[in-house]
């Protein structure tokens, strides 16, 4: 047997998904996180399969190390080295301000610190042409400096125009190479080499910010597993939702900002092609948080527009993913006016909601879900957890007395504001990039993600709702479908009047080089997909357009059909197109894909007669308290159909259904609800 296994490390729980290549065997498990060191949870895991994990030939790890040091700001003190006159574009970052009228409010620091900011001589222009050489001795002195400084653990360094010629910026690497060997150090070029300056520069100073704890958790990984004959080779989700070798991951940490969420988005344009579905978005709700994104016609949303916080950006290609603080964890409270609140604070995995019997006291969405029967406490984790359901009263109650209602009440109370904070997050994927909730289906995973589905599909506006198999490790089960992706972009300024065609060739020529020998030394030696684009704009707009182009070089025919190429994408984005106006083209994008074995997924048995509950309980819903049919997923087979109220339960995830719900199983054994349950039956 060889094992292709996922693991996805979140908040609360690690979950874990092998697939047998021989037997098309899938089993899934997982356990409670263990945010002191993750690889405990990991190890611990793997050592407490469900099912034999015997020939492990590939583990896809997704891991928040990198986005937690940069949230919580516990990376490494970074030395930023940048041209004479240019140390404090970090500081002065932009001109925009989160709240206009908000004079208390004060802006974002960045993840450098000023005295350790440094200026060097040498300066290349706009047309990448030296004025001034670059000063070695100074380098020199300045790698010596930073190499007797305890305090610095990495350097950054961001040279002004570095992205048109590099020169410099590569020698200051050798320089601090050989006289600062000990130190990481990350260079703009290789980082993000685009313009715009700012961006550029915190971007920079991100990936070195993290540089010196990423290695050490990757090497920590990777030691522990190769120890226990676990690991023929392990790769890690970039946040574009590729894979990428461990060491690889280490030379450029910041590509594993958002690592753990594109599981989910990646297996769901697994799904959306078997269910038949061309509009998707996806609501990913674990124990605490919960990450939204969209898959339209096959294809994730893509942005490089990311802010740690507010005006500090890090630009690099992942996936689209909006997070916001509402999970199964999240905690109830009472503002200073008197209102019920709920989030983003969450209890955890340590000590956990009120029910988990860990400590945790404070009521939560999962305690409101078992107050409201929604949730069973004998049955949780398949029932190898035991839920206290009186403790979970306990802390509701504390909650209702001080808002004078029922326990009941507050529950049904805690989940709506809930709700209501998901659907601004869905919005924000939507209605607010102009795509309409009717024409989308929304797909329910994480643990806590099918129990609200039914809801946020009536409140949301969104007809349809499916939920897939395993959706409680559905981000690990993503993690077995994804490929290995390199993204690439250079900023190659140049309008249709003034092309430059042979400086185009070469940027798509080095760009086609770098990524598959990027890929070839990583060790995929299979097939590898070729993805060309250009950015584009009026000349004078302040954004560009992304155009997809399908040639590998540039010559009389290829470069008149950019130009229509950006007229049509225009007139789709924006309704209107300037046939006169001269177009500028910014950058060359590139992304290579080097495809990898994924899992076949079996179809299930078909269903012989009505889908059988087995049993009922009392379950309250917004019109009150329903006898609601209880279903044993395990049980259901292709071609089921039942109607709510209804709740379906599973090892690692329950499903509620709203009254007058219908719902039909597919040939794969996912649950279809609403519309897309009527139209396929």
């Amino acid at each position: 047997m060889s094992q292709l296994v996922g693991i996805d490390v979140g908040g609360t729980f690690t979950d874990f998904v092998a697939y047998d290549a021989e037997t098309r065997r899938l089993d899934v498990w997982k356990t409670l996180s263990t945010p002191h060191d993750p690889i405990e949870g990991i190890i611990h895991g793997l050592e407490n399969a469900s099912g034999p994990v015997d020939d492990v030939e590939h583990i896809r790890l997704g891991t928040t190390i990198a986005t937690n040091a940069i949230l919580e700001r516990k990376g490494a003190v970074v030395a930023y080295v940048t041209t004479r006159g240019f140390r404090d574009v970090p500081f002065i970052q932009r001109g925009k301000r989160k709240s206009h009228y908000d004079i208390t409010w004060i802006k974002s620091k960045p993840l450098a610190k000023r005295r350790y900011c440094f200026e060097i001589g040498g300066r290349i222009t706009a047309r990448g042409e030296e004025i001034e050489p670059l000063d070695e001795n100074e380098v020199r002195a300045l790698a010596r400096n930073i190499a007797a400084d305890p305090n610095i653990k990495a350097t950054a360094v961001c040279l002004l125009f570095s992205y048109v010629q590099p020169a410099h910026e590569q020698r200051v690497a050798a320089i601090f190479a050989e006289e600062c060997p000990d130190k990481p150090v990350s260079i703009s070029y290789e980082v993000l080499p685009k313009w715009k300056e700012y961006e550029r520069a915190s971007t920079t100073i991100a990936d070195a910010y993290i540089r010196p704890l990423v290695s050490h958790h990757i090497g920590h990984i990777e030691n522990q597993l190769t120890e226990r004959g676990l690991s023929k080779q392990v790769a890690v989700i970039k946040s574009n939702g590729g894979e990428m070798s461990l060491g690889a991951a280490t030379m450029s940490p910041i590509h594993l900002t958002l690592s753990g969420p594109t599981g989910g988005v990646v297996g769901a344009k697994q799904i959306a092609r078997l269910a038949g579905v061309d509009h998707l978005v996806t609501l990913d709700m674990g124990g605490t948080s919960t990450d939204v994104s969209t898959v339209v016609e096959s294809r994730e949303s893509f942005t490089t527009s990311f802010e740690i916080e507010f005006g500090v950006p890090i630009q690099i290609p992942m996936i689209d993913i909006r997070t916001m603080g509402a999970g199964g964890g999240s905690l109830a409270w009472i503002d200073k006016g008197g209102m019920l609140r709920v989030g983003p604070q969450s209890a955890g995995a340590a000590p956990g909601p009120a029910c988990y019997s860990q400590g945790g006291t404070e009521a939560t969405v999962t305690d409101a879900n078992v107050v409201l029967g929604r949730i069973s406490p004998d049955n949780f984790l398949g029932g190898a957890m035991q839920l206290d359901a009186e403790a979970a009263r306990t802390a509701m109650a504390a909650v209702a007395k001080e808002i004078d209602k029922s326990v009941e009440d507050t529950a049904l109370a805690m989940v709506q504001i809930a709700n209501n904070n998901m659907i601004g997050a869905l919005r924000s994927v939507l209605t607010e990039r102009g795509l309409d909730p009717r024409d989308f289906t929304l797909l329910g995973i994480g643990g806590a993600g099918p129990v609200h589905v039914s809801d946020l599909m009536h409140h949301a506006g969104i007809p349809s709702g499916l939920i897939p198999n395993h959706p409680g490790q559905f981000s690990a089960f993503g993690f077995i479908m994804t490929d290995a992706r390199i993204d690439l972009e250079r900023t190659a300024q140049m309008t249709a009047k003034a092309f430059d065609r042979d400086h185009a060739n070469r940027v798509i020529s080095e760009l086609t080089n770098e990524a598959v020998a990027s890929l070839k030394s990583q060790g995929y030696t299979g097939e590898i997909e070729i993805h060309r684009s250009l950015e584009m704009r009026y000349f004078g707009q302040n954004h560009e357009l992304e155009v997809p182009i399908s040639f590998e070089e540039f010559n009389d025919e290829t470069i008149a059909s950019i130009w229509e190429s950006f007229h049509r994408a225009h007139f789709d984005r924006f309704n209107f197109e300037i046939p006169g106006e001269l177009i500028e083209m910014i950058s060359v994008k590139l992304t290579a894909v080097a495809l990898t074995r994924s899992p076949d997924l079996p179809k299930l048995e078909k269903a012989d007669g009505a889908a059988k509950p087995r049993g009922s309980r009392s379950v309250i819903f917004d019109d009150g308290a329903h006898d609601t049919a209880i279903y044993d997923r395990g049980e259901l087979l292709a071609g089921h159909t039942f109607e709510g109220p209804a709740v379906v339960e599973e090892p690692a995830s329950v499903t509620v259904v709203r009254p007058g719900d219908a719902v039909r199983v597919d040939d794969y054994g996912h649950l279809l609800i609403g519309r897309i349950a009527a139209a396929n039956d």
